[in-house]
């Protein structure tokens, strides 16, 4: 029997199932055979061949984005607009994967765009190329979903079907479990909150299907049994994600403010270009970057040309590394001017996290 047949099988077997206390360590069972059959789909025992012609699209700029959507909902016209619009440059460099329809600037950072096809057409069923159009997306920042306003839920539904197939969660967070093997000492479950789905027993049948029967488990949040897999797997992708609904020009007012209610959405315009502003905004918050300005000794910031760096990654040493790999061989201390800091200018270490805006000087 084929991967997609056992898959199938899983999936209607835990459709069948119902769920209560007493099937809880079935159902976990079965979610933790269901991704290591996904796991196979994507990559296939045996070593992983070349990843195809003009699959590998080169990285540039400061950040990722890649468009998710079906057919005809609007994603060429939105690219090449934003590109039209906000890029320095029209680089359209055509692959047999992705068109890279330019990277456009905002607000001093570089932005790539990527067109991602084939992720719809049965993508995570191992169909056509998908397993390299997904190797792109789990590459990405953030994720834009292109939805017709007309029809955005059963759109919604399936491309998220198919994302979280491959491991890449949106706009979630990291399961908050602690996870570590060990030599013997058999399966150690602790539990910070109470848990409505998770006790020793299911944690034990999970962790029994990937052959662990020695590791400590630490449940700090209310945790399910896909969270537990998820940790297990250890190769989920946590991507914030925003949903932009096009052809608003097709609805009635009414209906535009109940979309503007609904979380991680965009009303948008795409060939009329209305409400880029909102998006870009939006954008810019979700990609959490952090734009630093340098400045030489004895001379004025340079505003023109921030050294962006991303949120998590923005300390003092993370912008040397940026600028370039030797000046933290000689790096005595740094000046730093902005909200970070409560003097201005203040003399900070290596470890100092920056804000968006700062300016420093760095002195060797």
């Amino acid at each position: 029997m084929g991967i997609l047949e056992r898959i199938s099988e899983i999936e209607a077997e835990m459709a069948r199932t119902q769920k209560n206390k007493a099937t809880m360590g079935h159902l976990g069972l079965l979610k933790a055979r269901l991704a290591k059959l996904r796991r196979e789909l994507i990559e296939p025992k045996g070593g992983g061949g070349g990843t195809g012609d003009g699959f590998d699209v080169a990285k540039t700029g400061d950040a990722r984005i890649g468009f998710v959507g079906f057919p005809s909902v609007g994603k060429s016209t939105l690219l090449s607009n934003l590109a039209g619009v906000y890029s320095e440059v029209a680089a359209y460099e055509f692959t047999t994967l992705t068109t890279v329809p330019g990277v456009i600037k905002y607000k001093g950072a570089k932005v790539q765009l990527l067109d991602l096809p084939g992720i719809i057409e049965g993508a995570k069923d191992g169909k056509g190329r998908g397993k390299q159009v997904i190797a792109v997306a789990r590459t990405c920042g953030l994720i834009f979903i292109v939805l017709d306003v007309l029809k955005p839920l059963q759109h919604k539904k399936l491309i998220e079907k198919e994302l979280e197939g491959f491991g890449i969660r949106l706009n979630k967070l990291p399961p908050n479990i602690g996870f570590r093997k060990k030599e013997k000492g058999g399966i150690n479950l602790q539990t910070l909150v109470p848990q409505s789905e998770l006790d020793i027993d299911t944690v034990r049948t999970i962790l029994n299907e990937y052959k662990i029967n020695n590791a400590d488990v630490v449940l700090r949040d209310d945790c399910t049994a896909d969270d537990l897999v998820d940790v297990v797997e250890g190769n989920r992708v946590f991507v914030p994600c925003i949903y932009l609904l096009n052809k608003i020009d097709q609805i009635s007012i009414e209906e535009l403010d109940i979309i503007y209610k609904v979380p991680h959405c965009v009303p948008i315009s795409a060939h009329h270009k209305w409400n880029f502003d909102d998006l870009l905004e939006k954008m810019w918050e979700y990609l959490q970057l952090v734009r630093i300005y340098t400045k030489p000794k004895g001379q004025l910031p340079d505003y023109t040309a921030p050294v962006v760096l991303k949120g998590g990654r923005n300390s003092v040493e993370d912008f040397c590394n940026k600028l370039h790999r030797s000046i933290m061989k000689e790096f005595k201390c740094a000046l730093v001017w902005g909200t970070s800091v409560k003097h201005q200018p203040q003399k900070v270490g290596r470890d100092h996290v920056l804000c968006d805006e700062d300016v420093v000087q760095v002195i060797k």
